[in-house]
């Protein structure tokens, strides 16, 4: 099993690309010991959003880690972002640039081929029918990608970022009004700092089925590890510490499940 699919009833379908912590035997061999402890992992986002089976959507989580294949990154390679330093689709370096595999064991074009037809495209072929199914009863439907990252990551963005980034690639992968609908959501609180369409705009996966004349509406929220655990300590999850942003991304989640299409 390569991945989880809850379905759930609502035009909502909760995308957790970068949960997934285990390795292949293979290819746990083959990197540098530090990779095992799968340290770019967005971690223990299943949980934080796991009460959106309760509430009726959908609900996508990988089994296997971002080192094995990144699930938001295009088949083509193309970084997603220009200008800036990216990781790929196999990715070779850690968050820091640090090399991920021991000398000669980069997966050369044939590997990296197979790792996409075997990990990436069941994943997105799994998001593409679950976006199908819950658009033909709907009319419209609603993917929400979860993300999140270190507040600090020198390598990848200057600064430190604030708490919950929310991407809809400049307004292009949703409805105006579904946009809209985030901003007040997040405007309305005050726990968090938070930003539209900044460093982080939207991935391949709010990009390619962000088809809003279509009635697929795609957004991407990046939260910091900060924001719900100790950044020292990210492999521990505190429930206790998590719960406020869970009622964030709950108010959040609720009202869009409660959106309908202008």
């Amino acid at each position: 099993m390569i991945f989880k699919l809850y379905q759930g009833h609502l035009p909502l379908l909760v995308s957790v690309p970068h949960s997934g912590r285990e390795l292949p035997p293979a290819l746990a061999s083959r990197v540098v010991p530090r990779a095992l402890e799968v340290e770019d992992t967005d971690w223990h986002v299943e949980k934080l959003y796991d009460f959106v089976k309760d509430l009726g959507a959908s609900f996508l989580v990988p089994q296997f880690s971002r080192y094995v294949v990144d699930l938001n990154r295009p088949p083509e390679d193309l970084p997603m972002y220009a200008g800036a330093n990216n990781t790929t689709i196999c990715p070779t370096t850690f968050f820091n640039g640090d090399p991920l595999y021991l000398p000669d064991q980069i997966p050369g074009r044939s590997e990296i081929d197979e790792r996409i037809k075997n990990y990436w495209q069941p994943y997105h072929d799994a998001i593409t029918a679950e976006m199908a199914r819950l658009s033909d009863l709907h009319g419209y439907a609603i993917l929400f990608d979860g993300h999140s990252i270190c507040s600090e990551v020198p390598w990848l963005f200057e600064g430190s970022l604030p708490d919950l980034n929310l991407g809809t690639v400049n307004s292009a992968s949703c409805a105006p009004s579904l946009r809209d609908l985030c901003v007040d959501v997040l405007n309305g609180q005050t726990q968090f700092s938070h930003v539209i369409d900044g460093r982080f705009k939207g991935g391949y996966i709010t990009r390619h089925y962000g088809r809003p004349a279509q009635g697929w509406h795609t957004v991407q929220m990046e939260m910091t590890w900060s924001s719900y655990l100790d950044e020292l300590r990210p492999q521990q999850w505190d429930p206790v510490r998590a719960e406020p942003a869970r009622r964030v991304l709950k108010n959040l989640l609720e009202s869009l499940a409660q959106w309908r299409p202008d």
